[in-house]
């Protein structure tokens, strides 16, 4: 690994990958309270706007195994200040996006920027510090993600009711021009030894992922063309396959299979992508149903979510002693069943439910989901060593952007079968969004038997 341009100021990397990590989430949430108002300006129904998401995060995850080789090629922080320049510029163009394809396409470019801000900020974190110090690092630098998730909504809802659904996207031009004047000062320019790039193996994989996804987006908008779908995740599998002999005889594929075997890794990413399925569908799902099936108002919906967001620094100075005094294994077990326990009794709101009940909930949400991510992103990347810290990293990356894509995806589909298929409730939309979280409830309970397989000991470098 080589350092090139060190900076006086390196010691503020955090900020850097902590802005990087603001942005990214309150793009991905601050839509949710916004689809109703974009879907009448563009004649669609709310509940058929998912794809402006899904494109969004799929994107990113396609993207992201460019981000590590990228990185490596041509240093952390000229890569990091073109893909901020990337994702301001197609937030400028969703801005200005005139109908859903054009909104859907400025969303694609918008998402190539953000898949390399994260995933590099994060490298270079892994590059600057040694493993006992990253769970301290981590921790402070998931405090503005966390907070870009829950006043996303609020956000979103507010600019909604009282501007135009145009401002979600304006807003982000100045915190872009911040983040590429920090990462000009601060960000050390790392650089690693690579190969040459892996373009087969990027088209088996990447398309691979286009298709699974594809298809549950056919089956989340209730296109009943099932030959299609099981077509589409045919087309899938066999192209994993194709990559899998490929990955089995080139010497530096695009993503390593072999990183698998190291078993923190493997247990945190195959953790991560359940849990988020439930995790990642509840703030797509609510401002929903607070608006189609509850009438509230735009920004009414994102208030709800709004107590969360002070809970999840409240809780953030407590997380590597809870992590330390009870251990990885301990507190990923018991903390998803939490999570799964508080998106059940989401599942009884109703219109007239008092406003104490909604702040307890979000409360309580916030907490446990702040732990959560903490705790998941950390032990995988537990037993990476730098030659290791590239693939790794990218493969968590790819892993929490497709849990968010299959996560909306899952949720909408699922929403659609209650409303569609189940005729025992007469047609009411409410009870429908009830069954589908009950559903993501279940979903979340059952990932917690993934983090039984980590041992007492696991994460401990990371801890200190």
């Amino acid at each position: 690994m080589i350092k090139e341009n060190p900076s006086p100021f390196e010691k503020y990397l955090p900020l850097v990958a902590a802005v990087a990590m603001f942005m990214q989430s309150l793009d991905g949430t601050i839509l949710n309270t916004s689809l109703p108002s974009i879907a009448a300006d563009m004649n669609y129904s709310p509940l058929e706007m998912q794809s402006v998401i899904v494109s969004y995060t799929l994107t990113l995850a396609l993207f992201i195994p460019l981000s590590g080789w990228l990185s490596d090629k041509f240093g952390t922080k000229r890569m990091f200040l073109f893909a901020v320049f990337l994702f301001t510029l197609g937030s400028f163009f969703c801005a200005i996006s005139v109908d859903l394809l054009t909104l859907n396409l400025s969303r694609i470019l918008q998402a190539i920027g953000g898949s390399m801000m994260v995933p590099i900020a994060r490298l270079a974190i892994l590059y600057q510090y040694p493993r006992n110090q990253l769970l301290k690092v981590m921790n402070y630098i998931t405090i503005p993600g966390l907070l870009g998730l829950v006043v996303g909504p609020s956000l979103g809802g507010f600019l909604s009711d009282n501007f135009s659904w145009h401002w979600i996207f304006l807003v982000n031009l100045p915190v872009g021009a911040l983040g590429m004047f920090l990462a000009f000062k601060i960000m050390p320019n790392f650089k690693n030894t690579v190969g040459k790039f892996d373009v087969l193996g990027l088209i088996y994989f990447s398309t691979a992922l286009v298709l699974v996804t594809f298809a549950l987006e056919v089956s989340s908008v209730g296109i009943n063309h099932y030959s299609l779908v099981l077509g589409l995740v045919a087309a899938a599998a066999l192209l994993f396959v194709l990559y899998y002999k490929h990955f089995k005889k080139t010497p530096k594929p695009i993503i390593d299979l072999n990183l698998f075997k190291i078993r923190t890794l493997r247990i945190g990413l195959l953790g991560s992508l359940i849990t988020r399925f439930g995790i990642s569908g509840l703030p797509f799902l609510l401002p929903l149903m607070m608006q189609v099936g509850f009438g509230f108002s735009a920004s009414r919906a994102g208030m709800m979510l709004l107590p969360s967001a002070l809970t999840t620094i409240a809780v953030k100075p407590w997380i590597v002693r809870l992590v330390k005094h009870f251990g990885y294994r301990n507190i990923l077990i018991s903390n998803t069943l939490f999570l799964a326990g508080i998106i059940f009794v989401f599942s009884f709101m109703q219109k007239d439910t008092p406003l104490l009940y909604y702040i307890l909930l979000m409360i309580a949400y916030g907490a446990f989901t702040s732990i959560q991510m903490t705790a998941m992103n950390t032990i995988s990347l537990a037993d990476l060593n730098d030659d290791h810290a590239s693939g790794g990293n990218s493969l968590l990356a790819i892993m929490q952007q497709l849990s968010i894509s299959f996560g909306i995806s899952i949720a909408a589909l699922v929403l659609a079968f209650y409303k569609d298929k189940m005729n025992f409730y007469h047609g009411d939309l409410v009870t429908a969004f009830h069954l589908t979280l009950i559903t993501l409830a279940v979903l979340t309970a059952l990932s917690s038997l993934t983090f039984t397989k980590l041992k007492k000991g696991d994460g401990q470098k990371m801890s200190g």
